[in-house]
């Protein structure tokens, strides 16, 4: 049977340009070469080699709902909510409570924000 490690999220975009910078803004990736191609496709680090590709496609049509999102575990959610406060980015809980985060029953944080394309994004503290 063969073993797996996670490697990379890939999204379309409309604005790739738009979507790097929220990121780099929001939650402060790096952006790191593209080694793949030389395509118009940018990648951000996720640190430990893990990355996130961004694939620009202007005309597509980009359809999205909160159960097919990323999470993204830090071990202090607080920095990250004041930067979204700060941005004026609502966050909701899993059942769309703006400004509220969810606390689950094994007692783990979380919230859910949408990028410029729609995506939702889970920020938690399971670290």
């Amino acid at each position: 049977m063969a073993t797996f490690s996670f490697n990379h999220i890939g999204l379309s975009v409309q604005d790739v340009d738009k979507s790097v910078e929220f990121y780099k803004k929001v939650l402060q990736l790096k952006e790191i070469k593209n080694t793949a191609s030389e395509s118009k496709t940018r990648w951000l680090s996720l640190n430990e080699g893990k990355q996130l590709h961004l694939i620009p496609r202007p005309n597509f049509e980009i359809k999205v709902n909160k159960a097919v999102h990323f999470a993204l575990s830090t071990a202090n959610i607080d920095p990250i909510i004041a930067t979204l406060n700060t941005l004026e980015i609502v966050f909701t809980d899993w059942l769309d409570t703006p400004n509220k985060v969810y606390i689950r029953k094994d007692g783990i944080k979380q919230i859910y924000f949408q990028d410029p394309n729609g995506y939702w994004i889970e920020i938690n503290d399971d670290v």
